[in-house]
């Protein structure tokens, strides 16, 4: 048992002693005073009588002071609902209402706010920007809604209706709080909102209100409907990936006007439509598909591309990379078919096991295996795999591939081309789409070039 469980049982026992104490005193005196003034007419039923007393007082003082713990309706900090509570408010109030609008309040510096200013200036935030909530709806006469705190600067409210009822409501919301301040410390908030249109589960509610924040943060108003119903579309990937439906559509990538490798993209196919990866990888993350989704494309690729010249590049996922299972099944693919294969890597949280890592790689390239880094210059662990994995290629991320921004940032480029190069690893950039940005990709001595200037995408044979 861990020290905060030990300490508090030691606090809810002496909790209930010191709540008990004045009870059992005013049983034992009552019993005191009947036997010494009653002794002789006493009937034998009282001791058994008294004892069941003194029992069921003890069992009431414990069972109020264990289960009051457990039912927590309030944040300590925020004094708004406390996740669970609101999780089980919400989920009946869904279930009751015909139409119910979520709305995802986030304060987004709310860590630098406790680093800069300390915890107890991070908490008093939390508190005035559920203050300034509270009086700003109830300017536009919404009162008594149910708002919860649901971890760090993140705040759920729940109100009746549509989510068309409350656009505009949201709109002057971020207008107002655009440029809110507490004690002069600068308060940076966003804002998502969906209703039960989208689905009547709350959990994919919840999800899609932090996908759409994140997409939300920087835009002055992006709020929008997803169209497709979240448990058609878990059914569909998983559907999909079960019969391994698939389309697979490729781009030739060339190094001195030659093709070198030939990049693979891959859609899902259901009955009605096609799933693209912006969709159904957000799905497959969540289910723990990974790894199968993975080995599909693998073993599709290699059968299409068996015994072909130019090497295909597919991504896979770093934790599948990682991964026993997957790494055994590959070993056995490439052992089944004469391919040559380059795995594709992008991972946003650096991986501290990097010799292990740096062994699993190794070990796939002694057996033909080639391995490119993606995102360069846009995520800090695309740098830092470059620097300490023995990879074959690093791919720029494609915030570089338009002309302006290949001539403003001519320095960076020029930079990890020269650090790539020390190192014998080939740079890549993509969507190329103009002869001015594919003469300065050269200009640059880029390795691999890819984009429409130079080749289209090809759709391969769908798979069923």
């Amino acid at each position: 048992m861990l020290l905060p469980q030990t300490k508090e049982r030691e606090y809810r026992f002496k909790l209930a002693l010191r709540m008990g104490l004045p009870i059992f005193a005013l049983i034992i005196a009552f019993i005191s005073h009947t036997l010494i003034s009653n002794y002789k007419t006493l009937q034998s039923s009282f001791f058994s009588e008294a004892v069941l007393l003194v029992l069921v007082s003890i069992y009431f003082i414990f069972y109020l002071i264990y289960n009051g713990f457990k039912v927590k309706i309030t944040d300590d900090i925020s004094g708004t609902f406390s996740r669970e509570y609101l999780y089980e408010y919400l989920k009946k109030e869904i279930q009751n209402k015909k139409e119910y609008t979520l709305i995802l309040i986030s304060i987004d510096n709310l860590s630098d706010i406790n680093n800069i200013y300390g915890i107890k200036n991070g908490d008093k935030v939390l508190q005035e920007v559920v203050k300034s909530l509270a009086a700003y709806f109830k300017k536009e006469n919404i009162e008594n809604f149910p708002i919860g705190h649901i971890k760090g600067g993140d705040f759920i409210i729940g109100l009746e209706g549509s989510h068309d009822k409350y656009l505009h409501t949201i709109d002057m919301l971020c207008l107002t709080f655009s440029d809110f301040k507490v004690d002069n410390i600068e308060v940076k908030l966003s804002f998502a909102i969906v209703d039960t249109h989208y689905s009547q589960d709350l959990d994919y509610l919840m999800e899609y209100l932090f996908e759409e924040l994140e997409k939300n943060k920087d835009s002055k108003n992006g709020f929008k409907t997803e169209e497709i119903n979240p448990n058609e579309l878990e059914a569909s990937v998983i559907k999909a990936i079960k019969n391994k439906s698939l389309i697979t559509m490729s781009q030739d990538i060339f190094e001195n006007g030659e093709v070198v490798l030939r990049e693979c993209f891959i859609k899902l196919q259901t009955d009605t439509k096609m799933i693209f990866p912006k969709t159904y990888l957000k799905v497959i993350n969540k289910l723990g598909l990974g790894i199968d989704f993975d080995l599909m494309v693998l073993e599709d690729i290699a059968q299409k591309c068996h015994n072909n010249d130019v090497r295909c590049a597919i991504n896979i996922s770093p934790t599948s990379l990682r991964n026993d299972t997957f790494l055994l099944r590959v070993k056995e693919i490439l052992e089944q078919n004469n391919v040559k294969i380059m795995f594709v890597l992008s991972e946003m949280e650096y991986y501290s096991h990097i010799s292990k890592y740096k062994r699993i790689i190794e070990s796939l390239q002694s057996l033909g295996i080639t391995f490119a880094i993606d995102r360069l210059g846009s995520i800090h662990t695309s740098f830092l795999y470059l620097r300490e994995l023995p990879v074959d290629a690093v791919r720029f991320d494609t915030y570089y591939s338009k002309e302006e921004r290949l001539q403003v940032h001519r320095s960076v480029i020029e930079g990890f081309c020269t650090m790539a190069h020390s190192k014998g690893i080939k740079t890549w950039i993509k969507n190329i789409e103009t002869q001015a940005a594919y003469e300065l990709a050269k200009e640059y001595k880029i390795d691999y070039i890819q984009g429409k200037y130079l080749s289209d995408l090809e759709n391969k044979q769908e798979r069923k």
